[in-house]
């Protein structure tokens, strides 16, 4: 079987070992920074691990609404010197339409919806039971959280955060560097590294308050 460890000890990475096909993987650890993070089930593994067992496959999954802007930055310094040796899991649930595309160290957790000709790139992590609908983009080191629809054509940039319960209309555009807040209905284009919340989503920045999207 191949060997797996999770990166790093958080809440995707909990979620993400329901989605591991255990006949497939065999499930060594999470590799974590916190010297003081403890677990009575599993093995917290310094990232050492990583560059000495270099025949060891890693998914990672760090990032919250405070961090996801550095998702780049903190996947690219781990000692991951073959791209190869990142793995995407999805679970036996998740539902993949024709022609869908996932990238590299991507996260698909139960009950997603990936409809025809959709496009999720490299390191993104997409919660349960959300729905991307066809020929929609969701860009790299992105994160979708849970119960969320993202409407047909729609493209979501890079680094972006989707809150649960949100809704993105058809063909819209989300900026790289943005936050969607929770259970937003986004009704325009977002633009870059902007936070925008509420029915109809609005721009919570001091420069377009009143600004629906």
């Amino acid at each position: 079987m191949k060997k797996l460890v999770i990166f790093p000890f958080n809440g995707n990475g909990i979620e993400a070992l329901d989605c591991i096909d255990e006949t497939e993987f065999d499930f060594l650890g999470f590799v974590d920074d916190d010297l003081a993070k403890r677990s009575a089930h599993y093995k917290i593994l310094r990232r050492n691990f990583i560059e000495k067992h270099t025949d060891v496959l890693v998914l990672a999954v760090p990032g919250s609404s405070l961090s996801y802007l550095n998702r780049k930055k903190i996947i690219s310094s781990l000692p991951v010197s073959n791209p190869k040796r990142f793995v995407s899991i999805q679970h036996p649930t998740a539902f993949v339409g024709k022609n869908v595309k996932i990238g590299v160290n991507c996260l698909i957790m139960a009950g997603v919806v990936l409809t025809s000709n959709a496009q999720i790139k490299d390191h993104v992590c997409i919660l349960p039971n959300s729905v991307i609908h066809h020929d929609s983009i969701i860009g790299e080191y992105t994160l979708v959280g849970s119960n969320v629809v993202v409407a047909g054509g729609t493209y979501i940039g890079k680094n972006c955060y989707v809150g649960s319960g949100s809704s993105i209309m058809n063909d819209l555009s989300i900026g790289d560097g943005s936050l969607v807040g929770m259970g937003s209905n986004v009704i325009r284009n977002v633009e870059k590294r902007v936070v925008v919340a509420g029915n109809p989503a609005r721009d919570l920045s001091f420069r377009n308050k009143t600004k629906s999207f």
